[in-house]
């Protein structure tokens, strides 16, 4: 068995809503440059996607929205089903490019189940905004709910989801709200002040799979320190109890402070940690198996390519220093087509990522968010929410 795969073909460019659109394709074609000129990538093949079918996309969505997307780039201005809106404009083989995504998730899970991998990643993924019958937040269809739901298929009845992104992992919880067999974990700005406005702590999920949904919503500004603080509070317990077969992490990256679209403060240290403690956790509860995908972010040359380097680098041990130079040809490239830009000169922010854990008596916004959050679903997991040993 290959211990991780990357799943990565220069097809998943296509998925292109235009040179405005802050979903540009640029973030992952400067990721994937990043990783190889910092021999990240060395000796690791990568694996090419096929896109997904009909049948696998009716795993989070119907005949009539699959229908729709075929049809957008033909229909006029009167799409409906949440295309052809500024946040999900209609391109041309938007159906073929987002199918392609769909399948390189599916790959990735797909390495896992057979035993060819024990980790596997893909950059181009993390569309977790479509619903099943409309795009959402430049998400037209839900590669995450593909994915699980094939592998519900394969047998695996534990899955647990973890959703760092920004903004609320919607659509995957939608999908999952009420199977007892999925544990969907999202860390988010609050709702009230971001989209998709839904990820509150009382949304735990229905009837026999109450709990399964749980939200962390963190208050506007939250950096490396209180989002570390709620993470620990609340998920590493979850997953303990739970014991998934296998840990599907959205890796978005838009929680950094220079993020245009929302307003928590991370740092791409801070996203390193994430990927060390996600990996971490893979190996203690969900029997080392991982597959990470990518997500939001819209900071094009400064933080996503770093970000997503320290990502691929995790999940193949081949872990970058935060104090690495960023390489000449890379920086060279990346001037090339942007002169003025301002790139930072290492793999770190230069920011310390230690935190208090939570129970030490400080109280604050987070504090706040972590109570809610551990009240409202730990005793249903058999857990203590005001015990900070559980």
């Amino acid at each position: 068995m290959s211990p991780s795969a990357v799943v990565w073909d220069p097809a998943l460019l296509a998925y292109d809503m235009g040179d405005q659109h802050p979903f540009n394709p640029v973030r992952l074609h400067l990721t994937m440059r990043l990783a190889t000129a910092l021999g990240v990538l060395d000796d690791v093949p990568l694996l090419s996607p096929e896109p997904a079918g009909v049948k696998e996309l009716y795993r989070a969505h119907s005949a009539e929205y699959l229908e729709a997307v075929q049809q957008a780039p033909m229909a006029g201005w009167d799409v409906g089903h949440g295309l052809g809106t500024d946040d999900n404009p209609v391109f041309t083989d938007m159906h073929d490019a987002a199918s392609l995504v769909v399948g390189s998730t599916l790959l990735g899970a797909r390495c896992l189940a057979e035993g060819r991998a024990r980790r596997a990643v893909s950059i181009a993924g993390g569309h977790h905004h479509a619903m099943q019958d409309r795009a959402a937040g430049f998400c037209v269809y839900n590669d995450c709910s593909v994915a699980i739901s094939w592998l519900l298929e394969q047998g695996y009845d534990r899955i647990a989801y973890v959703d760092t992104d920004v903004h609320h992992g919607d659509g995957v919880q939608a999908t999952f709200l009420g199977d007892p067999r999925v544990l969907t974990i999202s860390l988010h700005q609050h709702p009230f002040t971001l989209f998709p406005g839904t990820g509150y702590s009382g949304e735990i999920g229905a009837e026999e799979a109450a709990g399964r949904a749980v939200n962390v919503p963190l208050p506007p500004n939250t950096g490396d320190a209180g989002w570390l603080r709620a993470f620990h509070a609340v998920v590493p317990s979850l997953l303990e109890t739970f014991r998934p077969q296998i840990l599907v992490t959205q890796c978005g990256v838009d929680s950094h402070g220079e993020d245009p679209l929302a307003d928590l403060s991370l740092t791409v240290d801070g996203h390193r940690a994430i990927y060390r403690e996600l990996r971490r956790l893979a190996d203690a509860y969900a029997e080392g198996r991982w597959l990470a995908v990518g997500g939001g972010g819209y900071q094009l040359l400064r933080v996503v390519p770093r970000s997503w380097t320290h990502l691929i680098a995790t999940v193949l041990d081949h872990d970058v220093a935060p104090g690495t130079p960023l390489p000449a040809e890379w920086t060279d490239m990346v001037r090339g087509v942007a002169p003025s830009a301002e790139l930072p000169p290492t793999m770190s922010d230069g920011a310390d990522v230690g935190f208090s854990a939570w129970g030490d008596g400080f109280d604050d916004a987070v504090d706040a968010a972590i109570r809610d959050t551990r009240r409202a679903v730990f005793p249903l997991h058999g857990l203590d929410p005001d015990d900070p040993r559980d």
